[in-house]
């Protein structure tokens, strides 16, 4: 993965496994309220998450919470938005994804973590498992 914020970007847009995406953020101050739609980005799903070999179970347990392990996935997340421009975005945990992997079939994913390291940044997500209605 480049290790710029702007080779990242032009990585995960350029990258033929990269998918179309929505991003979403809820309202934090009304639970209820609509989500704000942040407007189109790729996603580039780069495997399961790990957790790092020195957690122990228990940091592993409460990293994953009721979630099954399995669920979550590691992935980069950039906006298609021109970063100078008004509609440009940067994923936050509690953000919500949307993929359309093919067939009309809607995946959902809920944005839980963000790493930033030499490598760039790296979000785990967590996988709907719920069906659509």
């Amino acid at each position: 993965m480049p290790a710029t914020p702007s080779a990242q970007r032009a990585f995960v847009l350029n990258h033929p496994a990269a998918q179309d995406c929505s991003l979403y953020r809820p309202d934090q101050r009304d639970p209820d309220a609509e989500e704000q739609d942040l407007g189109d980005g790729k996603v580039l799903f780069t495997g399961a998450f790990q957790p790092p070999v020195e957690w122990d179970a228990q940091e592993r347990a409460d990293y994953f919470g009721d979630s099954a392990p399995e669920l979550f996935v590691s992935a980069c997340i950039e906006s298609e938005a021109n970063p100078l421009s008004r509609g440009y975005f940067s994923a936050e945990v509690g953000d919500y994804l949307a993929v359309m992997p093919g067939l009309g079939e809607v995946v959902m994913y809920y944005v839980h973590d963000c790493l930033e390291d030499d490598d760039g940044r790296h979000y785990v997500l967590i996988r709907d498992d719920q069906p659509l209605d």
